[in-house]
């Protein structure tokens, strides 16, 4: 990627230096495709994303293409060709396939999608674009997002399709759009928080006056899905710089619209005193979080990070000497990411594990310099469940403290928390926390039918499990019957 201080000709030059190396490894599939289109009578280009990251020297399997064909034509060249096609979009002017290809010493498969020239608007009501083809390539390249995004290579000649300056805008690490922004986010509301989404992924800064357009026209982003909406957020929050992005969002008034609890956030004192607001010391736990990251980007963790103090400004409290207090406001956080997510039409596994992660962020806190039980260690350990490991994760980020001596004690703290946990799991098998008795024992034990008690005994026998660890049978089976004689 070009770095800032180069001048523009350094830039460009290495970025047309990269575009060659990229498109010379994609060349068996994209140029035999090509003249298949060709032979067809028909043009075929390299376009949008394809180009920008070609040009920045990360090309992938991911292959856009544009043409003059029209869907059921590209269907009948395709099919022969490929070794899978799908239709999904096709109603948007997109066939999809996949390919095989021996590059190099390697053998790849591609996945390739290639849409007719085409335009499209919204009415001002609409929430799903209305498309009509288009007849030119600059007609396609016009009507999309960003000049960066704006740019093809023809096939088989290789020919560089820029007319809108993207080459230039991408070696200066600029967002701009082909037309005016204001007539490119009302064509389609959802650009704007792309443009949020390109500068966390590539790390681009966005034109002056994308930003004002943005600001201007952030209630626009209202006629846009919910699902839309959500799928541009995962892309920003699991990007490089999601910090980038979201201070975009807030600062230009569309997080107000799409996730209003974000920027609300700026109106809280930290209760420490360690930032200016609640909202900075949540883009800090959230680059703490990604940072602890082990196997790439985790949307749960990221979300829990960015929601879990979501709570504070319904539960702030200004107390006799001084101190802001938000007392419980990990309870009423995942309430209400339960409720943002859910309109977000996050799935419900989702929902409910950020939702946990957010109301259970605290609980460490009681720990102290290790005072918990074996006992407590236990439930927490339960009531963590799947998301016990994101949730050190999550706690571990939440300390973000300058003070490097608290922070090395709270890191200590947990610590050993952890060591307890790896030794009770090692003990006790943790994991899988049940009753020493599952339920046909206890009907057995208790000559009774399935009904109410069972769940009762059941819940009861966990409790002594968790209170005391391991019991043998004789002594699960005495605890179940002194239970039983109380109820009677």
């Amino acid at each position: 990627m070009p770095n800032p201080n180069e001048d523009t000709p350094s830039a460009l030059s290495q970025a047309q230096q990269r575009a060659v190396t990229e498109l010379l490894r994609v060349a068996p599939v994209a140029d035999d495709l090509a003249r298949r289109f060709q032979e067809a009578g028909f043009s075929l280009a390299l376009v949008g994303g394809s180009v920008r990251d070609a040009l920045l020297g990360r090309l992938g399997n991911d292959l856009d293409f544009t043409t003059d064909a029209r869907p059921e034509d590209v269907l009948k060249i395709v099919r022969p060709w490929a070794d899978a096609v799908w239709e999904v979009g096709i109603a948007f002017g997109t066939v999809g396939a996949h390919k095989g290809a021996r590059v190099g010493d390697t053998d790849m498969t591609f996945q390739i999608e290639i849409t007719t020239y085409r335009s499209e608007a919204y009415d001002r009501t609409s929430r799903k674009p209305e498309v009509s083809y288009g007849d030119s390539i600059e007609q396609d390249l016009v009507r999309r997002d960003f000049t960066v995004n704006a740019m093809a290579v023809a096939l088989p000649e290789k020919e560089f399709i820029d007319p809108y300056g993207g080459l230039v805008d991408l070696a200066a690490r600029v967002l701009r759009t082909p037309g005016t922004p204001e007539e490119s986010f009302s064509d389609d509301p959802l650009r704007m928080m792309r443009a949020a989404r390109f500068a966390a992924q590539l790390d681009f800064e966005v034109a002056p006056e994308v930003v004002a357009a943005m600001t201007d026209m952030a209630g626009r982003i209202e006629i846009v899905s919910a699902e839309r909406v959500r799928d541009e957020l995962n892309k920003l929050i699991l990007s490089d710089h999601p910090r980038k992005g979201l201070t975009l969002l807030v600062d230009t008034g569309l997080a107000a619209h799409v996730l209003p609890e974000l920027p609300a956030l700026r109106l809280e004192s930290d209760e420490h005193h360690r930032h200016k607001d609640v909202y900075e010391h949540t883009l800090i736990v959230l680059e703490q979080a990604i940072a602890l990251e082990e196997n790439g980007p985790d949307l749960a963790l990221r979300l829990s990070a960015l929601l879990h103090d979501i709570g504070k400004p319904r539960t702030r409290r200004f107390e006799k000497d001084g101190r802001v207090s938000f007392h419980h406001h990990e309870v009423v956080g995942a309430k209400m990411t339960k409720k943002r997510m859910t309109a977000l039409k996050y799935s419900n596994e989702l929902v409910k594990d950020v939702s946990r992660l957010v109301e259970l962020h605290l609980r460490f806190h009681g720990y102290g310099t290790g005072e918990w039980t074996d006992s407590a260690v236990r439930r927490y350990v339960r009531d963590a469940g799947p998301l016990l490991d994101r949730l050190h994760k999550l706690t571990r980020s939440d300390c973000t403290t300058r003070n490097k001596r608290k922070a090395a004690a709270l890191s200590r703290a947990y610590d050993g928390l952890e060591e307890r946990i790896a030794q009770l799991q090692e003990q006790e098998e943790l994991d899988s926390i049940r009753p020493d008795l599952d339920g046909n024992q206890i009907m057995e034990i208790l000559g009774v039918t399935p009904g109410p008690v069972i769940g009762k005994a059941y819940k009861h026998l966990l409790e002594l499990r968790l209170e005391n660890g391991p019991m043998e049978h004789e002594a699960a089976v005495a605890a179940l019957k002194e239970w039983w004689a109380g109820q009677e």
